[in-house]
């Protein structure tokens, strides 16, 4: 047992916590395992209830196991994509859970780890999969995806201004020979870029490797059809608990959450409703929750990161 991984705080622990509610009999899921800080907060505070943890990244699941040990009596692992949230639920033989909690960022053992090609700080091979056994690798989209391709991630999924420019220097860059490494790719962005970006506090490859990581996995896809599953999976009462890292996850979570707390959607002039239409949740969070200073001084990761919750509506049968 490597003590960092005991003494490691998962962001926004006490506040995830808190949303959740949690009853010591109730059903629960943490649909992005990682390295199973916050699963380990709420398998401790179960007694007869269980905790599913869901992750695609297989090593997660292995670690998982050590790390949980003491309450693996509670806990179900699964490897599955959090996208397919009702068929874990349904093979989990539970009709609804009591919370869910969904940590939207990258885990620090895949950015750690140099081989798995997160990093733009080590060289390792361009690869970025949270599911290994995935066929989509970063080489692939970098070496084979079109200029246009190429151009709408960067903008899009980076928020890249250079987007343009570092497209094209992938394109010709590639001509001559396949872009193999993390710090290839490092050398082919700084050298589209403007020296005054150069000197900006942020990496130039940050905004670059972001949008080929989600890309690569298809993170932006997923979100807001496992948002719907998650609500539909929900108790009524039953809670949920989203954490982004970057103001496209957020701008999904916050919209379709959003959407989901509306009732009737009837034009204004209409006298009585006519669709029928109820809201499905409570926001808890008008505003999402962030990180104190107490947090950012021990874990400068959770700076970007931000809490929205809320609450299905209903009461529990009793």
């Amino acid at each position: 047992m490597r003590p960092m991984e005991y003494t490691h705080k998962p962001v926004l622990l006490d506040e995830c916590i808190a949303a959740l509610a949690i009853r010591p009999d109730g059903i629960y899921i943490d649909g992005t395992l990682g390295r199973a800080g916050h699963s380990r907060e709420i398998a401790k505070r179960l007694t007869t209830g269980r905790l599913i943890c869901i992750d695609r990244d297989m090593a997660a699941i292995d670690a998982a196991r050590e790390r949980l040990a003491p309450w693996m009596d509670r806990v179900t692992l699964v490897h599955q994509n959090f996208a397919e949230l009702g068929d874990v639920l349904r093979a989990a033989g539970a009709p609804a859970a009591d919370g869910m909690l969904f940590d939207l960022g990258v885990s620090s053992p895949q950015l750690d780890d140099a081989s798995r090609g997160f990093s733009y700080m080590q060289d390792a091979p361009l690869d970025m999969r949270m599911d290994a056994s995935a066929p989509l690798t970063a080489y692939e989209v970098v070496n084979s995806w079109s200029y246009e391709e190429l151009r709408r991630i960067l903008y899009e999924y980076g928020e890249e201004r250079y987007a343009p420019a570092i497209a094209k220097a992938i394109v010709r860059a590639r001509e001559s020979a396949p872009i193999q490494t993390t710090l290839q790719l490092v050398d082919v962005i700084k050298g589209a870029m403007p020296p005054a970006a150069l000197r900006e506090k942020q990496h130039p490859a940050k905004r670059s490797f972001q949008a080929i990581r989600i890309a690569v996995n298809g993170e932006l896809d997923a979100l807001e059809p496992m948002l719907l599953s998650a609500v539909d999976g929900l108790r009524p009462g039953g809670r949920l608990a989203v954490i982004t890292f970057h103001s496209l996850e957020d701008r999904i979570v916050k919209r379709t959450l959003q959407n989901l707390s509306r009732g009737c959607t009837c034009p204004p002039e209409f006298p009585v409703c006519v669709c029928g239409k109820k809201p499905k949740i409570k926001l808890l969070t008008r505003k999402p929750v962030v990180s104190g200073p107490a947090e950012l001084e021990e874990n400068p990761r959770a700076r970007s990161a931000k809490l929205r919750s809320a609450e299905k509506c209903g009461t529990f049968d009793l």
